[in-house]
């Protein structure tokens, strides 16, 4: 490719650039599931804007491109709740999902969060193996967005970094 994926912080100037990628990136979800009316496809532009001030918003980028997007936020019993974990198509497969899943738990635990949560279509294999391989276990809950979308919900708990632990 020549030139390496960057991970930082996605700010306002980026909205535009990741909600076009999120539409693109969900078009296989939207088919796998039959259903084009998914929360991705259907975001505005304002209700993206609002997430981008209301957590963390991690954006990847190949020279000036966005090609990859992660949120999450910590809530009051310190979980942290990821979402619109996407990657351009082309870029699938290259361990893009796992590093910017691995950035936004890095960034979100020191936020003191004590677990990480996300939620998966029940029939999104590569998410699923992607959790999975990352230590991502089902709870158990699952949520019916629609007649054909049942997400899924994993968590696992923030592992101690044993130069923190060492420190107190």
């Amino acid at each position: 490719m020549g030139m390496s994926v960057t991970i930082a912080a996605a700010d306002e100037d980026d909205a535009e650039e990741i909600l076009k990628l999120q539409y693109l990136c969900y078009q296989s979800e939207a088919e796998l599931y039959g259903d084009y009316s998914l929360e991705p496809l259907t975001q505005s532009l304002a209700a993206l804007r609002a997430e981008l001030g209301a957590g963390r918003v991690l954006a990847a980028r190949l020279g000036t491109e966005v090609v990859g997007s992660v949120r999450g936020a910590v809530d009051s019993e310190g979980t942290a709740v990821i979402t619109g974990l996407i990657v351009h198509p082309r870029l699938r497969r290259h361990g893009l999902g796992g590093r910017l899943l691995d950035a936004i738990e890095e960034q979100l635990a020191a936020e003191s969060a004590v677990r990480y949560r996300l939620a998966v279509g029940r029939r999104s294999e590569i998410s699923l193996r992607l959790c999975r391989e990352r230590g991502y276990i089902p709870t158990g809950g699952t949520e019916r967005v629609s007649r054909a979308l049942t997400l899924v919900t994993l968590e696992k708990p923030v592992a101690e970094v044993p130069a923190l632990a060492a420190s107190r």
